[in-house]
């Protein structure tokens, strides 16, 4: 609340000579030297930093090796007034010790009960069962959502803790984009092709064909779906180990893009169904990463599809966090990441990215950073969403409410729309 100070100070109101009048009160009786009046002034006093309490729990969920908050952002907001509790050995798979997080200035603790006692939590894997009890009302979470990792009884149990749940993948900038996806694309796009590279080795099962052709023998041919951020890497990737690369994509406007960025000319087609399955039955790897804004991310290779390829080509589905845009795609983990069907190869790791959990940890703080800090400017998070439409735009569960569209149809929960709650002040 804006405080206003009422300062009674001697101004000089104005100067008017006074005529005699003993009907007059006293104070307007005559007088030579004018009339001296005090008048209230309003001052306005800036608003101190909501001091926040951020909590960094220990991920052991799907093999998840990343930390939501490396030391060097623990610091910033250490530096910043901000109290910051940490599980011990959470940095420890991105090759952080405790010793770097208490230098930082946090607070190590044993107990995941005292950190998730924080009023906001940060975390790179959704919130296990277990720890969804763990959680209180008005709590912020900031964590992937991961569709086909969550089902309705998920989604009812955080609605019942009344948090206001944050999903990453859906943060949005100014510009339209998604800072996470986008930077988790990157290096899963540029990972995929490293990986389907080492897939189609003998000895992991593949059928020993080199991804870059050498003089005499033509290179793998590599087919990717999708010409967004984890298509562009891909792409990039594939075309400098020297594979044969086709894309698809229906925004005409990002194959354009492509082209540009990898200064080549390349084979690129819409999504059409004929072309698309005439190139899939010869490819030697298929890379899906086609990304939804809203959702779950669209079907584009079906099962007989799959079945018409090459045995023992490669099917990489960087999709799968948004349940997949191959229909035989289902998800795996870091200790298990492939299987077959129809003699494919299937690789379906939704944190794809969690293999290189250092590079991964960094450039998630420096999209959490800044939010973090922009919240402790703000007296409460209602404020921060009717600014930042982007952060908005990330918020599922806002005080027990389901408000995403999506979700809502695919769950047969109520929606409640979040611009209508921050309006009223909920």
């Amino acid at each position: 609340m804006v405080k206003e100070l009422l300062i009674y100070c001697n101004r000089i109101e104005s100067y008017r000579p006074m005529e005699s009048d003993p009907k007059k009160p006293l104070h307007q009786a005559e007088n030579p030297k004018g009339t001296y009046e005090t008048r209230p002034e309003t001052l306005e006093v800036e608003h101190s930093s909501q001091k926040l309490f951020i909590g960094v729990p220990k991920e052991e969920f799907m093999q998840e090796n990343r930390v939501a908050l490396v030391p060097s952002a623990v610091a910033s907001l250490v530096a910043g007034g901000h109290r910051v509790i940490v599980e011990k050995k959470a940095g420890l798979k991105a090759k952080y010790s405790n010793r770097d997080y208490a230098e930082a200035g946090a607070e190590l603790t044993d107990s995941r009960e005292e950190v998730f006692k924080a009023n906001f939590l940060v975390k790179v894997a959704p919130c296990t069962k277990e720890e969804i009890q763990l959680l209180h009302s008005g709590q912020v979470i900031f964590s992937p959502l991961q569709i086909p990792l969550i089902d309705r009884d998920y989604i009812l149990a955080l609605q019942k803790k009344k948090v206001i749940a944050i999903a990453m993948e859906y943060l949005m900038d100014r510009d339209g984009s998604f800072p996470i996806v986008r930077i988790m694309s990157e290096m899963a796009g540029l990972s995929a092709i490293l990986t389907a590279a080492k897939l189609l080795t003998q000895k992991e099962g593949g059928n020993g064909v080199l991804l870059g052709g050498i003089s005499g023998v033509p290179p793998a041919k590599v087919v990717i779906l999708g010409a967004g951020v984890v298509g562009e890497y891909a792409t990039r990737t594939a075309v400098g180990l020297g594979a044969e690369v086709r894309i698809f994509d229906n925004n005409i406007y990002k194959l354009m893009r492509i082209q540009h960025r990898t200064g080549r000319q390349l084979y690129t087609s819409a999504l059409n169904p004929v072309f698309l399955e005439r190139e899939i039955i010869t490819a030697d790897v298929v890379i899906g990463a086609i990304h939804s804004k809203t959702g779950r991310s669209p079907v584009v290779i079906t099962e007989d599809m799959v079945a018409k390829m090459k045995t023992r080509s490669v099917i990489i589905d960087v999709s799968i966090d948004q349940g997949g845009c191959i229909e035989t795609s289902r998800v795996t983990t870091h200790d298990n990441p492939t299987f077959e069907k129809h003699g494919v190869i299937h690789y379906c790791v939704p944190n794809i990215a969690s293999n290189v959990p250092r590079t991964a940890s960094v450039a998630i703080s420096n999209i959490l950073i800044p939010i973090l800090l922009r919240a402790g400017e703000t007296r409460n998070i209602q404020n921060l969403f009717s600014r930042d439409g982007g952060l908005r735009h990330g918020v599922y569960i806002y005080k027990g409410l389901l408000t995403n569209a999506y979700l809502s149809e695919v769950f047969q929960l109520k929606y409640t729309n979040l611009e209508l709650l921050i309006t009223s002040g909920w």
